[in-house]
């Protein structure tokens, strides 16, 4: 087990990109992933993981399985969405009683304002996301999907914005860490 300056010092390795992936064995690529465990709260809904608002919203209120997948994360929250959009079956999601066009700008805009609250709501995972400063992220997990919820590009672009944000206590914080 690793302690926590231990996992700092990986932190600060030479790397110029980082890969978000889940199954990475980089705690910076496995911990920025939509797919981790990071509990938080979007406009009074209570959501376990990013994926878990990404596949629920695919369904429309009231339905169980979008309950199901606010309480999931990982792959169980990934499968639960999946057959809707395979092969662009999926044309609409919903939030806060509005029905959106699935792949709009909007629709990004929804998983972006989560994504920001995933990592605000979690310190440990903002003050990894924050030690990607001046590094490239990138999202290759195999072939992109054409019906994806939210493509790589736009996924990566949310996470750079949101990690190059101004955050005074989040900078304290992980300048302390890093630097002693």
């Amino acid at each position: 087990m690793l302690n926590t300056c231990q996992l700092f010092s990986e932190v600060k390795s030479s790397m110029d990109t980082i890969n978000v992936d889940s199954r990475s064995a980089d705690i910076r690529e496995r911990e920025l992933s939509n797919l981790m465990k990071r509990p938080f709260v979007l406009d009074g809904v209570r959501l376990a993981s990013v994926e878990g608002l990404i596949q629920g919203i695919k369904y429309p209120e009231g339905h169980p399985v979008r309950e199901k997948a606010f309480a999931s994360a990982g792959v169980t929250a990934k499968r639960l969405g999946y057959e809707l959009t395979r092969g662009g079956a999926g044309t609409w999601v919903w939030w806060q009683g509005e029905k959106i066009p699935y792949g709009s700008a909007h629709h990004h805009r929804v998983i972006a304002r989560a994504i920001e609250a995933s990592f605000r709501q979690n310190p440990w995972a903002n003050v990894l996301l924050r030690s990607t400063r001046g590094l490239k992220l990138t999202h290759n997990v195999g072939e992109p999907s054409e019906d994806s919820s939210l493509p790589a590009d736009i996924f990566c672009g949310i996470l750079e914005d949101l990690r190059d944000m101004d955050d005074p206590d989040v900078d304290i914080c992980l300048r302390q860490l890093l630097h002693g």
